[in-house]
């Protein structure tokens, strides 16, 4: 607590005495002021995250200069790179790009593959002789002009009419092949059903807009209605083919992994407990066979993934929650790699923290700027096959991840322990490890992103519906959700794809033998042209 003397007692007090307390009150000051920036900071970091962009993007003007020294690559000393930096106009300040022009044939190409619908318009002979009288008239080519025609959906009520048929003499009879039911006694169908699924799943439409839609067109199909045949069908046809995939993800040398909160209303717990959705998907450098999976558990705790995964070997790529390194000291053929977008979110976070005429001075936005190097040398990498990547990564980005290191270890300790800036620094100390693990391996990408915007439908769909309902009602979303990301991912249309699998899985219920579904699988070139986009 701080002292407060008269002028009197001040008058009394001897040189040394005077010098001391002015020492211990310029501490008290300035550790008043490291409190207080701390505190602009998180509020800046607060309005930042309500009012402010989400995008983290840096511009990729700047570079950072780097020289050899020993044999080693290093940073210029830091006022000098600061300096560089502090040359750049802000970003905010830059004139904006001209605008590009429309590309010749564009809208040629939009309409190549929809129906056209030609509708005539013609003058009778009765008009041209009054318009253009004796002298007569030819006929020229039509002019042609083209507009998109949008029918609104429509319902109808499918009647079967089955042949029965029996034999004169014998008490037998025989009925004509015809669909079977998706759900018996319901009149739920796949094209019904997969409307269903593509508006709350990959629309994130709720069943409760939905049950009003439906109300619009004079159908009287409810939200309780809907909730059941979505379960239904999730847990009797759609898991089949989850189980499928997730036997496909085991054979993926690099997997990516994620998890995002989820309330569940009613699942045998305290009101406000929170569950969570885990995402798993190949690695973002797997392009012919995207897979993405999700499951619903009721905890965040390490034995979930240890049994999602228990079949898996080979590389994850996560954000550095520690329940994964756990896993990996468990196992011997799991390793863990890092994330470098969360390595740089905390240091993102400081500069749009900062006033903008300081934010080209600071720690954190030389450390955004050296990542950013090292993201860019390893983008220009992509299109290379993998094991001639990890090669170009050892001469070309290994030497930047080295001294940003390098960098990090000599400025921890010059940054407020509690501030966004220290925190990148030491999230990048405490990650090294896994942090460069994609040096190592040409199939391993730089960061998780490709996990967080995989699980990005989900989120959204969560802000419309809030919570899910029963604990059948989670598991099935996660069913749903995996089908639809991977259709997504795989570029089919989620809609057709959901009323084929519901066609064509019912057809195979009773076989033991799965491997009908290898068919079904979204790169599958047995799938109808209509699902493909």
């Amino acid at each position: 607590m701080a002292v407060k003397y008269t002028e009197e007692q001040l008058n009394k007090f001897n040189k040394a005495a005077l010098i001391q307390l002015f020492l211990a009150q310029q501490e008290q000051l300035l550790e008043i002021d490291k409190k207080l920036q701390l505190l602009l900071e998180q509020v800046a970091v607060l309005n930042q995250n309500r009012f402010g962009r989400s995008t983290e993007k840096l511009t990729m003007d700047d570079q950072i200069a780097f020289m050899e020294v020993d044999g080693k690559i290093v940073f210029f000393n830091e006022a000098e790179a600061v300096a560089a930096l502090e040359d750049d106009g802000d970003d905010d300040d830059e004139p904006a790009k001209p605008r590009s022009r429309k590309a010749k044939g564009k809208r040629e190409e939009d309409f190549k593959d929809l129906p056209v619908v030609s509708i005539e318009h013609k003058m009778t002979d009765e008009e041209l002789s009054a318009e253009f009288g004796a002298h007569g008239w030819k006929q020229l080519p039509d002019e042609i002009y083209r507009r998109y025609r949008f029918t609104p959906a429509k319902v109808e009520v499918e009647e079967h009419h089955v042949g029965v048929y029996a034999a004169k003499k014998e008490d037998r009879i025989v009925r004509a092949k015809h669909p079977g039911y998706l759900l018996r006694n319901s009149p739920v169908s796949p094209s019904l059903e997969a409307a269903i699924l593509n508006a709350k799943y990959v629309n994130a439409v709720p069943l409760y807009r939905q049950e009003k839609e439906f109300e619009r067109y004079g159908i009287n199909i409810t939200r309780k209605n809907m909730a059941d045949w979505t379960i239904r069908c999730a847990e009797r046809y759609l898991a089949i083919l989850y189980d499928c995939l997730h036997e496909k993800l085991y054979g993926c040398h690099v997997i990516q992994a994620d998890e995002t909160p989820v309330r569940v209303n009613r699942d045998g717990r305290p009101a406000g407990s929170v569950s969570y959705m885990w995402v798993y998907r190949s690695g973002r450098m797997c392009r012919d066979t995207p897979i993405v999976l999700y499951d619903y558990q009721r905890t965040r705790n390490a034995s979930h993934p240890r049994e999602f995964l228990k079949d898996f070997k080979g590389v994850c790529v996560t954000d550095g929650y520690q329940v994964y390194h756990t896993l990996e000291k468990e196992r011997e053929d799991l390793t863990i790699a890092g994330c470098w977008a969360h390595a740089r979110r905390r240091f993102d976070e400081a500069v749009k923290a900062l006033p903008k005429s300081s934010r080209k001075s600071s720690l954190a936005y030389l450390a955004l700027k050296q990542i950013q190097a090292i993201y860019r040398e390893d983008s220009k990498l992509d299109e290379l096959p993998a094991q001639e990547r990890a090669e170009q990564r050892q001469l070309t980005v290994r030497p930047l991840a080295e001294a940003y290191f390098a960098w990090v270890r000599e400025n921890v300790g010059r940054v407020p322990q509690k501030g966004k800036t220290s925190e990148g620094l030491r999230y990048s100390l405490n990650q090294e490890k896994y942090l460069k693990r994609f040096l190592e391996d040409g199939e391993v990408p730089m960061d998780n992103n490709a996990a967080e915007q995989s699980v990005r439908g989900f989120c959204i769909g969560k802000k419309n519906w809030v919570m899910i309902d029963t604990i059948a009602g989670a598991k099935s979303s996660a069913i749903i959700y995996s089908i639809a990301e991977t259709a997504k991912a795989n570029n089919l249309k989620p809609y057709e794809y959901f009323e084929y699998l519901l066609t064509e899985i019912p057809l195979h219920l009773d076989e033991t033998d799965r491997s009908f579904c290898e068919d079904l699988l979204p790169w599958s070139d047995k799938l109808p042209a209509g699902c493909r986009r």
